[in-house]
């Protein structure tokens, strides 16, 4: 997953080169932090992998070996200080069941899931019935993985909703260092405005 349409791909998600360098040559480590982000900052969803890998001792994460992993150890792992996140009981078992249904669809191979997709809307059909995977998710991860992978079957932009969208600044997708990131963070922050003040006039009425 490093080499795309023959260039080296450079991610800067978790603004930690050694974090960032496991997602762009582990589709498992792309697909766990994009699992991990949710109600915690992106960038220490996205550096997740890369600390849980440290923790078992690898330098990539291993479908087979999570899917096998004793659940209370593995939960130790997510818990230990400093937690690998905000809910990291729950996100434990989110990631071994995310590992165990691609041990069981996909033989362990992450990348799996899209090098044999045979158009976006597939893809994004393959990515929401993942655990933990509901359609936004999905289709952001999808976006990222045409934006920043070069994983562009046909019509991956609509598969992707807004998030396809070419110089948007609406996700993780979008983030290519502290500038986008902050641009990001921004968007949802107003989102996140928008929508209580939706619900609050419509409680008003």
């Amino acid at each position: 997953m490093t080499k795309s349409e023959g260039r080296d791909i450079t991610l800067r998600i978790a603004q930690e080169p050694a974090a960032d360098e496991l997602l762009a040559r582990s589709p498992l480590a792309a697909l766990v932090g994009m699992l991990l982000d949710q109600q915690v900052p992106m960038e220490w969803a996205f550096a997740g992998p890369y600390a849980l890998a440290r923790r078992m001792g690898q330098d990539d994460l291993d479908a087979h070996e999570i899917a096998a992993y004793d659940p209370e150890a593995f939960t130790e792992l997510f818990t230990a200080k400093p937690a690998l996140h905000r809910y990291p009981g729950s996100m434990a078992k989110r990631v071994q069941q995310l590992c165990q249904f691609l041990v069981a669809q996909y033989d362990g191979e992450a990348a799996a899931l899209w090098e044999s997709a045979a158009t976006g809307a597939d893809l994004r059909r393959r990515l929401n019935a993942l655990p933990g995977f509901g359609t936004q998710k999905a289709q952001i991860f999808l976006a990222l993985l045409g934006k920043q992978f070069g994983v562009r079957p046909p019509g991956w932009r609509e598969a992707a909703g807004a998030y396809g969208e070419e110089g948007s600044h609406r996700s993780v997708a979008d983030i290519t260092g502290p500038e986008s990131l902050a641009e990001v963070r921004a968007y949802k922050q107003e989102a996140k405005q928008a929508a209580k003040a939706a619900k609050a006039a419509a409680k008003g009425k």
